[in-house]
């Protein structure tokens, strides 16, 4: 068996010509743009990549994008002051606010601070109980990105056993939630969990988010399961995910690192903002 590799380059783009379509009407109906803010504190490469290939992409959908960028001595009060002026700006659809932050910052005083109805990443507390108790509300990018390529690849969800291994705020936690919202019966595990290769090994679905290069490997995967791997590690040998590419003998479907679950997450940023725009102007858009 040789898995089927997900193209999420390609759905990505998908997604992002209908989140243009959608921008569009918005502006014909509504005249004006939705708005996205992106702030970035300090100059860390990695987030200076992703905050510019953000701003790229909101343009290219039809969006104003609006780039803050403060110095790495920027106060907390000083960046708690600019989401304040980003939560009043009518422009203003969707805010992002680079992670991580500076630690002399409170990463959770800054997420809290954002208007959930902007919460766009989807971090807020008042956005991750919306989800946990199935009421509407953003969800993070790259867990709503994955689900989207679990569902394209496999339809109906519902009584298939799920692993998600990784428990963070951004990706595992919120992983679990929408696949138990999809009828899964869902195993959050761990780099702790006992026997995780067994626990892998009775999964029709892995999700693997824990940051340890090629974790995953052939032999703990169910023949035909689908694989999908949140993880980018810089190694020697360049990017590689959390599962090991041998797992394509053996699964029935993969993601590969780099071109899988990567550029779901901007596409995502963009539906994200999109649907922020919708409900504030009152301009019906589905997507």
């Amino acid at each position: 068996m040789t898995a089927t590799m997900i193209d999420g380059k390609a759905f990505a783009a998908g997604l992002r010509a209908r989140v243009a379509e959608g921008a569009a009407r918005i502006f014909a109906e509504a005249g004006r743009r939705p708005g996205l803010a992106v702030v970035l504190v300090g100059d860390d490469p990695a987030s200076s990549v992703y905050v510019r290939s953000k701003g790229k992409a909101t343009v290219a959908a039809g969006m104003e994008s609006f780039e803050h960028r403060l110095p790495a001595s920027t106060g907390e009060a000083e960046l708690l002051a600019l989401v304040a002026q980003l939560n009043a700006d009518p422009a203003v659809d969707g805010i992002l606010v680079q992670l991580p932050l500076p630690k002399h910052i409170d990463e959770r005083a800054v997420i809290t601070s954002i208007d959930p109805e902007k919460d766009v990443d989807g971090f807020h507390p008042v956005n991750a109980g919306r989800l946990a108790t199935g009421l509407e509300g953003f969800v993070p990018c790259t867990p709503y990105g994955c689900l989207m390529l679990i569902k394209d690849q496999l339809g109906d969800l519902a009584g298939r056993d799920a692993v998600v291994i990784g428990r963070s705020n951004i990706v595992g936690k919120p992983m679990a939630q929408l696949l138990i919202r999809e009828s899964c019966t869902v195993t959050v595990a761990h780099s702790r969990t006992h026997d995780l290769p067994d626990v892998v090994r009775r999964a029709d679905i892995v999700v693997a988010a824990v940051g340890r290069p090629a974790m995953v490997k052939p032999d703990w995967v169910k023949p035909g399961a689908t694989l999908i791997d949140v993880g980018i590690n810089r190694t020697d040998a360049g990017l590689v995910g959390d599962i090991d590419p041998a797992c394509a003998e053996v699964a029935g479907a993969m993601t590969p690192v780099p071109g899988g679950v990567g550029p779901m997450t901007i596409a995502c940023l963009l539906r994200n903002t999109l649907v922020s725009a919708s409900r504030r102007l009152g301009v019906a858009y589905a997507i």
